[in-house]
């Protein structure tokens, strides 16, 4: 296995200090074993110094050490499975060597003091309590995706293969490297086969309804859409296998009309359309549904739009360690290599749950962000069609067209304007964030632009939009000359004589502010001339209304 750029969920790195000589801390190195064993195993890179992600040049690994080291480890561990490691040497010279450690998959990993630990990130979170049952509850929902079915590949319809093979192939996030391999290396790579045998996930993508049927439970899903009293009046389910995860996502999208509704804001004397529901939020709900259902608890997704909102649920409750209060920053995969083909198939974001850009759009149209409602055995997300206040909106999207804002910044802002002025503490906690210095991180730059102003210090700090920004959207709100070119104030015109039809020159000037009446007559007068608008009756009496297309 190579070198990563970085830590993530399944590696972790440590030095050679920490592991041989008088610094070692090997009750450590245990309690990162017992991590990974609880969750979808992992390896452990040692003799990589952190801040480099290297082998210091010239570093040996001493073959006795290394096997004390392991040894070590097993006394210290119960239930995690760590495989003999092999001593690698970097291209810089430097040696190290890499633990694989095996995923428990029907006991629960502990250390040798009874100790249970978890991965959730990069980062190991210790198991009490309640959360022991949860985790007992999960074990087999981990290693679901891996288990072989008795279905043999030949079984398998060639063409549900090619067309597999070919969007990976077609897919600018998969690397050169896995797309130049033969067909059923890719497949192994991805997990859908081993052996031979098809994987629980192999059905799911390559097998066809009846082989799908065979799973214990499959991704089934129920559409379901109520009026304003709140009684049911359409119902669609995907409940006969017939689709992929990939399909069944498109056929949801395409038959969920509703959820492309959308109404319309007044923008000046213009119309904004506003989504009730932006479809990048819905795409990332539905995939979050999908990829994080626990496959081993029957139920079906819910898909329930009411005349105000859309609530989400779906078997199987947040994955360990995550929760309403920080999953804006958490990272756990419950079906990793689910998500991995999802990632491959360009059908979500790149790592994480998604929810930072579920937040970003959210705040950016000004609506209230995702309720989110979870026990052992379902989790629900509700969004809501409305938008919080007019100006919100307004205040976001000038940011957003005149500065260069970045997503954490978005959400940052989109918090800060719905307060009109927030404090520090407030602010983080809104942000799912501890301390002061990642709180900086979200917000330093937008005062830095004076985007923001700042009140008071340490816990008195306050936040708030600068009043010239306020100034500034106000007077954008506005029509003016200096701001209007010819074909937009067209546009205008049209936009009036459609709401005060036969109106003279002076009554449209009076309904739009701080433009020039010579400029306005001029432009009546050449879109007349066009055939745009028609005209009647005689000098001050003459009147324009939209012509008649009939």
């Amino acid at each position: 296995m190579l070198l990563q750029k970085y830590e993530n969920s399944t590696i972790e790195y440590k030095s050679l200090k920490k592991v041989i000589g008088k610094t070692a801390d090997l009750k450590d190195l245990a309690k990162t074993c017992v991590c990974l064993a609880n969750a979808q195993g992992g390896y452990l890179f040692l003799g990589i110094e952190d801040k480099e992600k290297l082998p210091p040049k010239e570093q040996k690994i001493n073959q006795d050490e290394m096997n004390t080291v392991i040894k070590i480890l097993r006394s210290l561990t119960d239930s995690v499975g760590l495989v003999n490691p092999e001593i690698k040497m970097y291209e810089n010279g430097g040696e190290y060597f890499i633990i694989q450690i095996y995923p428990s998959m029907k006991t629960i990993a502990t250390t040798s003091d009874g100790r249970v630990f978890v991965r959730v990130g990069d980062e190991c979170v210790p198991v009490k309590g309640e959360e022991l049952t949860r985790l007992a509850h999960e074990k087999g929902a981990f290693q679901w995706e891996l288990v072989a079915t008795k279905t043999h590949i030949s079984q398998i319809e060639p063409e549900n293969i090619e067309k597999f093979i070919n969007e990976i192939r077609g897919s600018d996030r998969v690397s050169d490297f896995i797309k130049n391999q033969t067909d059923l290396d890719v497949l192994e790579y991805y997990k859908l086969v081993e052996d031979g045998l098809l994987t629980n996930l192999g059905i799911l993508w390559l097998g066809n309804f009846k082989q799908r049927s065979k799973l214990n439970y499959p991704i089934t899903v129920q559409y379901i859409v109520y009026d304003e009293d709140e009684k049911k009046i359409r119902k669609v389910d995907w409940s006969l296998n017939q689709y992929n995860p990939k399909e069944l996502l498109l056929e949801i999208e395409k038959e969920a009309v509703e959820l492309n509704y959308s109404f319309e804001l007044p923008d000046g004397m213009f119309r904004k359309q506003i989504r009730h529901y932006a479809k990048d939020v819905v795409r990332e709900l539905l995939v979050n549904a999908f990829v994080h259902k626990s496959y081993t608890i029957s139920g079906d997704i819910f898909i329930l739009v009411y005349k105000d909102r859309l609530e989400i649920k779906n078997p199987g409750g947040l994955p360990l360690g995550i929760t309403k209060d920080n999953i804006l920053h958490q990272v756990h995969r419950r079906n990793p290599h689910l998500i991995d083909t999802f990632k491959a198939l360009k059908l979500m974001e790149n790592e994480g749950s998604g929810y930072d850009l579920i937040y970003e759009k959210l705040s950016l149209d000004g609506k209230r962000y995702p309720k989110i409602e979870s026990d052992i055995n379902y989790v629900q997300v509700t969004i809501y069609s409305s938008i919080i206040d007019n100006e919100i909106l307004q205040i976001l999207d000038y940011l957003a067209k005149h500065y260069e804002i970045n997503q954490k910044e978005i959400i940052a802002l989109g918090a800060i304007v719905r307060y009109k002025k927030i404090s520090g503490y407030d602010l983080a906690k809104i942000l799912q964030l501890n301390g002061d210095d990642r709180l900086r991180n979200w917000v330093d730059n937008l005062v830095a632009k004076n985007i923001l102003l700042t009140e008071g210090k340490t816990k008195g700090l306050m936040y708030m939009v600068n009043s010239k920004i306020l100034s500034s959207v106000e007077h954008d709100l506005k029509p003016s000359l200096k701001t209007m070119e010819e074909p937009h104030l067209r546009a205008l015109i049209i936009e009036d004589l459609k709401l005060h039809p036969r109106s003279k020159i002076s009554e449209i000037h009076k309904r739009v502010e701080d433009l020039d009446i010579t400029y306005l007559r001029k432009i009546v007068y050449k879109m007349y001339k066009d055939s745009e608008i028609d005209r009647d009756g005689e000098k001050r009496n003459m009147v324009y209304f939209l012509v008649n297309k009939k």
